[in-house]
């Protein structure tokens, strides 16, 4: 018999249906994180590739038809735990405000309804490119700080190699005649992350050997590196024998998918030698149908899967909209003992960005000993897709303003202190505290759980973010001015406690 007919006598129509009719099923329970992910693809370049994903998974399904029609589908009840497992990935992401874990959580959803619907045998023989699905998930962007902080050391050695005189700062290299910035979008995420989606899909068609493929894979992660360093590099090195200007045209020719082309190009000339999987041979050669568990009615099993993916929602319907105050008053800056309220005089503005806040208060103090502050607050009654107090894109920095990252600097107890850079140079110091119900930290991890504690208890949701900076000058040394700022302030957990009681009326 042909394998349509293999699939046709041993039930497969029925099963494939009801996968189907599932798949279908989760996929509009959850639109909105899957058109949130389509749209990421669509518009972020670092993510572009992931269109392909999910073309490419059906075609590695497709060069293994013929062998898995010689399996049984079989419905597999623990596979439902499996999908209560991902459902509980959801709730922790929907709780926690992080995206990426509820974009997990929906794919995760839709792999596990493989094993659920056809069964252990059959996943086994498609585990690869249901694996590969994972890499629908927009997930890299974390990466981008470590990144640029790599490649702005990368480019300090091999400077230092040329004999070029150069200072570091952060992520911001001065040399002679330039000053020049690891921006995000050089950190070199974008091919990175595409060469290791790239990476796992060579390693799987062309090699037999684990440990080749785990060889591959390294080289996938650290060439895409080195070779951003070396792109960073060669720019700077450009403008020491030009110019500025010249080197942004040659890098803006270097740069994009002709660089990610000249990678890729290089990572398979160094794994091509070890290929050791020859064509035509057969994938599943050492799988056999050894699967006699009784099978469920696929259409029951479908239904209890569906069933499981609606407690997720159910639970957003209830417990998560509780522990919401509105912020209707307007509130005022804090008055701090020996400090005045003065108009701003920098010709560069800071301008931190906290998206979705409902209180947004900002002013600038000085002191008889003529330190200056500035001073930002932000109110959230509630957090909620678009409106987190951590995320991408949130914090001391405006991404469309006039200061840059830096680098982390030493924190005091309990808060985060930066460094931002703007053109000049100038440099800015910013101590920043986050306050989720009675608990301060200078951590977005621990923000996160704090957020997660609350939604899923039904907690008071309502957080504060108090941002202290001072411009580092001749006169005035930074962080000094900002610490003597806090000494007279107080407890910022006390003072973010007090605004948030007085923004809610209470």
């Amino acid at each position: 018999m042909s394998p349509r007919e293999v699939m046709t006598d041993r039930g497969w129509v029925g099963h494939l249906a009801m996968l189907i009719l599932a798949a279908c099923a989760v996929i509009l329970l959850f639109v909105r994180d899957v058109i949130d992910m389509i749209a990421i693809w669509w518009h972020a370049s670092t993510y572009n590739h992931c269109i392909l994903i999910l073309p490419i998974a059906i075609w590695l399904v497709m060069q293994r038809k013929d062998e898995v029609a010689k399996f049984r589908p079989r419905t597999w009840v623990p596979g439902l735990a499996m999908i209560a497992g991902a459902a509980l990935l959801w709730i922790v992401g929907e709780a926690a405000g992080i995206a990426l874990f509820r974009h997990g959580a929906v794919v995760l959803m839709l792999q596990c309804l493989v094993p659920t619907i056809l069964g252990v045998a059959i996943t086994r023989a498609v585990l690869f490119p249901l694996f590969y699905l994972s890499f629908m998930v927009p997930a890299g962007e974390e990466l981008i700080p470590i990144l640029q902080t790599i490649t702005a050391k990368m480019s300090m050695v091999l400077l230092g190699l040329f004999g070029i005189p150069a200072h570091i700062n952060g992520i911001f290299i001065t040399i002679s005649n330039g000053y020049f910035k690891v921006a995000e979008a050089c950190s070199g995420v974008k091919f990175l992350v595409a060469m290791v989606a790239y990476g796992a899909l060579v390693a799987n068609l062309c090699f037999r050997s684990w440990p080749r493929r785990i060889a591959f894979m390294a080289v996938s992660i650290v060439v895409p590196i080195l070779a951003n360093g070396l792109r960073a590099f060669g720019t700077i090195y450009a403008a020491h024998l030009t110019s500025e200007q010249a080197a942004a045209g040659f890098d803006h020719v270097v740069y994009g998918w002709f660089f990610f082309a000249f990678v890729m190009a290089l990572v398979m000339a160094i794994g091509w030698r070890f290929f050791d999987r020859k064509i035509g041979a057969p994938w599943l050669s050492t799988l056999t149908d050894s699967n006699r568990a009784i099978s469920s009615s696929p259409v029951l099993i479908a239904g209890l899967a569906i069933a499981v993916a609606l407690l997720p929602l159910g639970w957003n319907a209830g417990v998560s909209a509780t522990g919401r105050t509105a912020m209707p008053n307007t509130i005022e800056l804090p008055t701090i003992p020996g400090w005045t309220r003065v108009p701003n005089i920098t010709d560069t503005p800071w301008s931190p960005q906290f998206l979705g806040a409902d209180h947004k208060i900002r002013g600038h103090y000085a002191n008889a000993a003529g330190d200056r502050v500035d001073v930002a607050i932000f109110l959230f009654a509630w957090q909620d897709e678009g409106r987190e107090v951590v995320g991408y894109g949130q914090g001391a920095v405006d991404s469309e303003g006039t200061w840059s990252w830096s680098a982390d600097v030493v924190a005091p107890k309990d808060g985060r202190a930066e460094r931002l850079v703007a053109s000049g140079p100038i440099n800015r110091e910013v101590v920043s505290y986050y306050v989720v119900g009675d608990h301060m930290t200078g951590s977005a991890r621990s923000v996160k759980l704090e957020t997660l504690k609350a939604r899923l208890t039904g907690r008071d949701q309502a957080a504060a973010v108090i941002l202290i900076s001072a411009v580092e000058t001749e006169q005035q040394r930074a962080r000094i001015a900002i610490d003597r700022f806090i000494a007279v302030m107080g407890s910022p957990l006390s003072v973010a406690r007090g605004l948030i009681k007085t923004a809610q009326g209470r």
